[in-house]
């Protein structure tokens, strides 16, 4: 029900409105700006209490990171 009201105020939503609005792209412009980024993204599924330490949630490149195979190919940065 949430998703349909949210959508009923914007023409361009035809049934439910998922995505926040606001798009703030920022340049990655040093290797410490990088690094804190990537660990705020790997850190996304503890902060939810989904899983204890970053490299345990399966879907994440952080078990790349750990040296643990993920289901994707990941280039470490």
């Amino acid at each position: 029900m949430l998703f349909s009201k949210a959508g009923e105020k914007l023409k361009r939503i035809t049934k439910y409105k998922v995505w926040q609005d606001g798009n703030h792209p920022i340049c990655l412009e040093t290797n410490l700006f990088l690094e804190q980024k990537i660990d705020y993204i790997h850190n996304n599924p503890v902060e939810a209490e989904i899983v204890d330490e970053p490299h345990y949630y399966l879907y994440s490149s952080a078990r790349d990171y750990m040296g643990i195979k993920g289901f994707l190919d990941v280039e470490l940065i």
